[in-house]
């Protein structure tokens, strides 16, 4: 598979996170990073990889780890945007801040239209401070 920064790729990967989910409930896995890796990248998903791509995969200041069970990408779409970004940060060897989010959020919406909304804290400016809500 190749991984780009771009939308195009994007759809691909939040379409095939949820075949790959299905994939593995259908044969009793555990819909996790570790196995989600496994079966996108093969012998590539070494432990050093699935290390680095857990340490890029933070939510709520919480990194997830490898074994920890994952939600359907569509209901809980959060924890799988940050996923797909560490992933293409470590296979493109960018920076997380690198990856193009917009195209990223944008893409979850093609690919899953009449889902859960990425819940995504924003900041907004009040007064000369700026807060997050």
């Amino acid at each position: 598979m190749e991984i780009r920064n771009d939308k195009e790729c994007y759809v691909q990967l939040w379409r095939k996170l949820e075949r790959t989910r299905q994939l593995l409930v259908s044969q009793y896995k555990r819909f996790c990073i570790r196995n989600v890796l496994k079966a996108w990248f093969g012998v590539q998903a070494t432990d050093d990889f699935v290390w680095e791509v857990c340490h890029n995969t933070v939510v709520n200041d919480e990194q997830v780890c490898g074994n920890d069970i994952l939600p359907p990408p569509s209901l809980y779409p959060r924890k799988h945007r940050e996923l797909l970004r560490a992933i293409v940060s470590v296979k493109l060897g960018l920076s997380p801040r690198q990856v193009k989010l917009p195209e990223l959020d944008a893409a979850y919406s093609i690919a899953f239209p009449n889902s859960t909304a990425l819940n995504i804290n924003k900041k907004k400016k009040h007064g000369n401070s700026t807060i997050k809500q």
